[in-house]
């Protein structure tokens, strides 16, 4: 057998058993540390290494690093104890990964918090890194992948939820984009629909079309419980717009039914809704100013205002009219 394919064997066991720690060693034993100068040691410095090897000095600080934080917790022998050529037993390799960090970002405060969120969602800090590098990238496999596209917006709405900034910023990109501002308005109505399919079914009380709130009759609020069931199951990303609206139809269609079914209510709901008309054109009314009215007024005013003034006097008729038939109290 070949001396140069058994010394190609030798080394690549060394490299499959230990990973990056073997490169690790190599800087870690010719490397001299920071404030040492050179008489004191055969070692030399990161430049210099650099040089030889034919590499940048960056990459050789980050074996130099991954070394020096594994010295830390004892797994390997600090610079000091080492000499060059000199070999020690070196950790499995899996355990390199957790030392090395493979970009020089990763020493900047984003590139620590890009590498603590790695962390915590339980993937390798450089494949974040690797991501957070090439904006680009990430760009393509979003517009490309729906996949990926799913898991970027999970990940921008937790985002989201720490960073008032970016929600101005998002906000203002939605309102100023048609389609997505329609979306939106599409989306707002039907989770308005279900909030009140989801109020009668879980509060029992239900708000008249004339603004009276009452307790759902039985079979009503067994109604909404129903749609609610099917609202419910629809997976996440279904459109509930068809749903929340049906729901809605025929949740307003019974309260109107449960409304008119009573004639104590029917009578009541009709009360509310006569007043509710007449505050609203008081107010309208008590709006107006005349103080510079010879500034705007018209013929026309007038004749409006005389026969609104006509309509009001029927109805008053009318209702004092009705006073007779009903009952005080």
């Amino acid at each position: 057998m070949s001396d140069l394919v058994a010394r190609d064997a030798r080394e690549f066991g060394v490299y499959a058993r230990t990973g990056g720690w073997a490169f690790g060693l190599m800087v870690a034993r010719s490397v001299r540390p920071g404030g040492q100068s050179a008489d004191e040691t055969p070692k030399v410095s990161a430049k210099e290494f650099a040089e030889l090897a034919g590499c940048s000095p960056e990459r050789v600080m980050r074996y130099y690093k991954a070394w020096d934080r594994a010295a830390d917790d004892g797994l390997v022998p600090h610079f000091e104890a080492l000499a060059p050529g000199q070999e020690v037993e070196l950790p499995d390799a899996d355990v390199w990964l957790g030392y090395y960090v493979s970009r020089s970002s990763a020493t900047s405060e984003r590139g620590t918090a890009i590498a603590e969120a790695a962390e915590a969602e339980g993937i390798r800090p450089t494949k974040a890194l690797e991501v957070a590098e090439n904006p680009t990238a990430l760009r393509a496999a979003i517009l490309a992948d729906p996949s990926t596209a799913r898991a970027a917006r999970s990940a921008l709405l937790d985002r989201l939820r720490e960073d008032p900034e970016l929600q101005a910023e998002l906000a203002r990109d939605v309102v100023r984009t048609d389609d997505l501002k329609k979306a939106v308005a599409t989306e707002s109505r039907a989770a308005d629909r279900i909030g009140y399919v989801r109020q009668i079914a879980e509060s029992g009380q239900v708000k008249t079309p004339a603004g009276q709130t009452i307790d759902a009759p039985v079979d009503l609020r067994q109604e909404a419980e129903r749609h609610l069931s099917l609202l419910d199951e629809l997976e996440e990303d279904e459109d509930t717009g068809e749903w929340a609206t049906e729901a809605y139809d025929t949740m307003k269609s019974l309260v109107v039914e449960a409304v008119e079914a009573d004639p104590e209510l029917r009578v009541q709901e009709r009360r509310t809704k006569f007043y509710s008309s007449l505050q609203r054109a008081t107010k309208v009314f008590e709006e107006l100013t005349f103080d510079d009215a010879q500034e705007f007024y018209e013929d026309d005013m007038v004749q409006r205002l005389e026969d609104l003034q006509s309509a009001i006097a029927t109805c008053i008729t009318a209702l004092r009219g009705s006073r007779g038939n009903h009952p005080e109290g």
